[in-house]
C-alpha cells in the first residue's frame, strides 16, 4: 500500500522508500495521470486523500474530484479514497473534497490525545484538535475557515501583500503594492528558514528560488530595487511580512489549544522544525522520520492498512 496526497499544488507520495513530493499545479492542468505512473507496476494499491479539487482549472469541486479519481485509477485501479466522513471509497463522491487533514487526525487521535495538530505546507495552515475526531467528520473547508481549523497562509505559496498592507521602509511607513510579487517562500528564504531545495513551489516572476532573487522580489513590494532601499530594508519587510505570519497562525492555534485540546501542538509540514521552536511542542518530522513533511500521505496509507483495506 501507498499513500498518495493530491493537493492543489503539490502531490505528496509515500511508499516504501519515503517520501516523496512533486511539484504539481493542477491548475495549469499538470500530467497527474503521468506523475502517478512511476508508482504503479509493483502490485501495490494505492489509499489516497486529496484537496486539489478545488484548482480553478475545474469547473466545480465535483469535477475535480473526477478527474483526480480517474487519474489515481489508471494507475491504480483498486485504489481506495479517504473521505471527510472519515471512510473509504472506491468512487468519485463528494466527501472525497478536502479530506486530506481529517486522515492524518484519524492517524494521529490515538497516539495524541487532546493535543492539537499544526501542519503547516506550502499553501495552508490545518489545525486540527485530536481530541475532537468526532465533531471534525464532515466538516468542508468553508466550515474549518469559519471555525479556525484552517488559516490560509503558508511557507511558499502566500502573496505576501495578502498579509501586510504597510510596511516601514527606512523608517518611513511605506504602502505595499497588491502585485503578486513576492510570496511567503520569498521571505522564509531571506530569512534563513527554509533552504533553496525546500522552496519547491514557482516564484512570482519565474527566476531561480535564490536568497539574490527572493530579495529582488521582496523589493519589488514596494515597487522598489535592491539597490534603491538596500538589503537590511529588504530583511526588514521580510521580518515584518513573518510577523504577520507567525502572529495568525500563534492566535489560531492558542485559541484552539486552549479550548479544544490540553495544550499540547504537534507540527508538522514543511513549517514543522520553525513551529516547533515557536511553540515548544513535538516536531512530528523527527518522531516520523521525516514523513511530517507529506503527512496526509503517510497517514491516509496507515489508517488504510489499520483498516485492512485492500
Amino acid at each position: 500500500m501507498i499513500g498518495i496526497d493530491v493537493g492543489g499544488a503539490n502531490l505528496k507520495v509515500v511508499d516504501t522508500d519515503g517520501a516523496h513530493i512533486h511539484y504539481c499545479p493542477l491548475w495549469t492542468e499538470a500530467p497527474l495521470a503521468e506523475m502517478l505512473r512511476g508508482y504503479a507496476g509493483s502490485g501495490e494499491n494505492a489509499a489516497v486523500v486529496m484537496s486539489g479539487e478545488l484548482a480553478d482549472s475545474f469547473e466545480d469541486k465535483a469535477g475535480g474530484i473526477r478527474f483526480i479519481v480517474d487519474a489515481v485509477k489508471e494507475s491504480f485501479p483498486d485504489a481506495v479514497f479517504y473521505g471527510t466522513d472519515g471512510n473509504f471509497h472506491d468512487d468519485a463522491v463528494p466527501a472525497l473534497a478536502a479530506a486530506n487533514w481529517l486522515a492524518s487526525a484519524d492517524y494521529l487521535r490515538d497516539r495524541y490525545p487532546g493535543a492539537v495538530l499544526l501542519d503547516v505546507g506550502s499553501t495552508t495552515a490545518d489545525i486540527i484538535p485530536l481530541g475532537r475526531f468526532d465533531d471534525l467528520r464532515g466538516l468542508t473547508d468553508l466550515l474549518r475557515l469559519q471555525q479556525g481549523y484552517l488559516v490560509y497562509t503558508g511557507m511558499l505559496r502566500t502573496n505576501v501583500a495578502t498579509l501586510i498592507h504597510a510596511v516601514e521602509v527606512n523608517g518611513v511607513f511605506t504602502p505595499v503594492s497588491t502585485e503578486y510579487f513576492a510570496c511567503s517562500g520569498d521571505a522564509h528564504l531571506v530569512l534563513g528558514q527554509i533552504s533553496p531545495e525546500m522552496y519547491t513551489a514557482a516564484t512570482p516572476d519565474g527566476g531561480p528560488a535564490t536568497v539574490q532573487a527572493a530579495m529582488r522580489r521582496l523589493a519589488r513590494v514596494v515597487c522598489a530595487d535592491p539597490a534603491e532601499i538596500g538589503d537590511e530594508a529588504i530583511y526588514g519587510i521580510a521580518r515584518q511580512f513573518w510577523a504577520a505570519q507567525s502572529g495568525m497562525i500563534l492566535r489560531a492555534v492558542s485559541e484552539c489549544a486552549a479550548t479544544r485540546g490540553n495544550g499540547a501542538v504537534l507540527c508538522a509540514g514543511i513549517g514543522s522544525a520553525l513551529f516547533t521552536k515557536i511553540f515548544g511542542g513535538t516536531d512530528l518530522n523527527r518522531e516520523l522520520g521525516g514523513m511530517a513533511d507529506a503527512l496526509p500521505a503517510y497517514a491516509v496509507r496507515e489508517v488504510a492498512s489499520r483498516n485492512g483495506s485492500p
